[in-house]
């Protein structure tokens, strides 16, 4: 049983893994025939429910990004289990397919835009995707099958022809089988297993309908509707479907199979959450945190490069907390939330003043309900114990701090091959504050060396390279000054036009992290260098090389809940 868990894990953590990308497009979900089999009460769902430009986006990828390390599935090749070698086998295609947009969709049978969806069945995961040539899947499976010696067991389901390929030991008393088939020019891939329902495959395959749907229950509208995402796609995780599973033995589709799966083991490992007690309060904090919810804010495919915008966002229902952790919000520079300018940016936005008490509310509201459920009861005696209030110990030094920044604008090497130096540096790191003089005199205190320095207030700066141990040989040149509201240590010319800019931007509390980089940027300079004096590039550096991508990476507290912000661009390097 323990091998036919681990097996049914590792296949379900797979398919959850896959991504999607779409165009943006009017909505319709009562005509995309596929949601219909999809069951409201799904724990997790994702899909882009218009048509994707999957060979524009192969092409517009950097080259290295499309390449794989030598030896990158050395590890299961070495494992003599056939159906390790039947994964080896389809990476390595999917691996080799990589090299430009035509060989991908031909070795997986594609059109040039498709569609795509993946979701769970209760606990059982399943993926759709659209295909234009099924002979190309069954001519990968066939090839997967001679390498490795793993045979399938053709089935046929009311009409519908399928694979089925068995992952557990022949030996084990229940048995799991992961099921491919191609209908209607959709490739589906899910598992069958001898102790579900048989009505789950029929779902799966597209066979039978389910009773109350996705589109019924109108899910994918109202999460487009509340969070302002383009029409292209949604991605969510149902937590309150989740918590009904694990807490009860019937209440969905997921708890009904564990039951069953709890049955067959003759234990229940999680039969203390079925108590009426947890039972109630795992579902009250489930509906404060309802859902994680995800889609596109822009989505822009062309051969020669792909630009996104995805949004995250962990739904939330306690104003309380929320507000409070909106409290907590700092300033984030402008400087580092460009990532077309720069090398590499992180900003962390942190009101110190805030702090403790917005930490002290949100750990009296997770204190003030009496749990009685033992393991909530449990973290909650372990909480008391703690306060926040001991960090105003910490935090009163701080006092009006408002956030930091740190930005790499540019840099070079030297091209002597014999004595390489950092040749010039611009860069910028900046700590904003009510009163930021008051804080670097506070500062001065705990470092001799900077105790004579008086920073002018009218925005001047000083030279600390006396001051900082840098070699001669180096053209850098280290410069403090106070701007407005910032105390920025910065360097080069890029890095005092910066600086300058500081002065006059205001401290407005506009987020709480925010990391940038620009790998081509980053890894240039190295990588030429290295280049010059002929010696090989390092593997784990090699990898980097041409690789032109741009990512921008956000975390914020909206009314909605936490809010996690990615963007990328990626140039194709033809």
């Amino acid at each position: 049983m323990n091998k036919m868990l681990i097996a049914a894990a590792v296949v379900a953590a797979g398919a959850g893994g896959y991504w999607y990308s779409q165009q943006s497009a009017p909505l319709s979900t009562s005509d995309d025939v596929v949601l219909s089999y999809v069951p409201a009460d799904t724990p997790v769902f994702s899909a882009q429910l218009q048509p994707f430009p999957i060979k524009s986006y192969i092409n517009s990828l950097s080259e290295a990004y499309r390449q794989y390390p030598a030896g990158a599935f050395s590890e299961l090749e070495n494992e003599p289990d056939e159906r390790a070698q039947f994964f080896v086998s389809l990476l390595k295609s999917y691996a080799d397919s990589m090299q430009d947009g035509d060989t991908f969709i031909k070795t997986f049978g594609l059109a040039e835009d498709i569609r795509s969806y993946f979701y769970t069945l209760g606990a059982m995961p399943v993926l759709k995707i659209e295909v234009e040539n099924a002979d190309a899947i069954w001519a990968l499976l066939d090839k997967a099958e001679a390498e490795s010696g793993l045979a399938h067991t053709p089935a046929n389901l009311k009409g519908v022809d399928y694979r089925s390929y068995l992952i557990t030991d022949p030996e084990e008393r229940e048995q799991i089988s992961l099921v491919f088939a191609v209908h209607d020019g959709m490739f589906t891939t899910t598992l069958s297993t001898s102790f579900i329902d048989a009505s789950v495959l029929e779902n799966a395959l597209g066979v039978t309908p389910v009773d109350n749907s996705i589109v019924d229950a109108k899910i994918i509208d109202g999460i487009i509707k509340k969070h302002g995402f383009t029409n292209d796609g949604v991605t969510y995780i149902n937590h309150q479907e989740i918590v009904t599973g694990l807490t009860s033995t019937d209440g969905n589709q997921l708890a009904g199979q564990l039951s069953k799966l709890y049955g067959i083991m003759g234990e229940d490992p999680i039969q203390d959450l079925k108590s009426p007690a947890c039972s109630s309060e795992l579902a009250a904090i489930a509906s404060n945190w309802p859902r994680t919810v995800a889609g596109y804010d822009e989505l822009n495919v062309t051969e020669n490069s792909s630009s996104f915008g995805f949004r995250t966002v962990i739904e939330g229902e306690n104003k309380l907390l929320l507000d409070a952790y909106q409290k907590l919000r700092g300033f984030l520079p402008a400087y580092t939330q460009d990532v077309d300018n720069s090398v590499f940016n992180i900003g962390l936005g942190i009101d110190v003043t805030q702090m403790v008490p917005s930490l002290t509310a949100i750990w009296d509201d997770m204190l003030t309900p009496e749990y009685q459920c033992a393991a909530l009861a449990s973290m909650q005696m372990q909480m008391s114990q703690q306060s926040p209030a001991m960090l105003g110990m910490f935090t009163g030094m701080a006092n009006g701090v408002k956030g930091v920044g740190v930005s790499l604008i540019d840099y070079k090497i030297s091209d002597d091959v014999n004595s390489p130096q950092l040749e010039s540096l611009d860069a910028v790191v900046s700590l904003s504050a009510d009163n930021p003089a008051m804080l670097f005199n506070m500062a001065k205190s705990f470092v001799p060396e900077m105790a004579s320095i008086q920073l002018p207030e009218n925005g001047d700066a000083i030279d600390l390279k006396t001051i900082l141990p840098i070699p001669p040989e180096m053209n850098i040149s280290p410069k403090l000054a106070l701007k407005g509201k910032h105390l920025v240590l910065f360097s080069g010319d890029k890095g005092a036009a910066i600086a300058d800019s500081l002065a006059s931007e205001q401290l407005v509390n506009n987020g709480m992290l925010v990391v940038s980089a620009d790998y081509m940027k980053m890894f240039d300079p190295l990588l030429t260098f290295i280049e010059m004096t002929g010696e090989p590039i390092p593997e784990e550096l090699e990898a980097m090389q041409n690789y032109d991508i741009r990512t921008k990476f956000t975390v914020d507290v909206a009314p909605e809940g936490f809010e996690i912000d990615t963007h990328m661009n990626s140039r194709s390097s033809k």
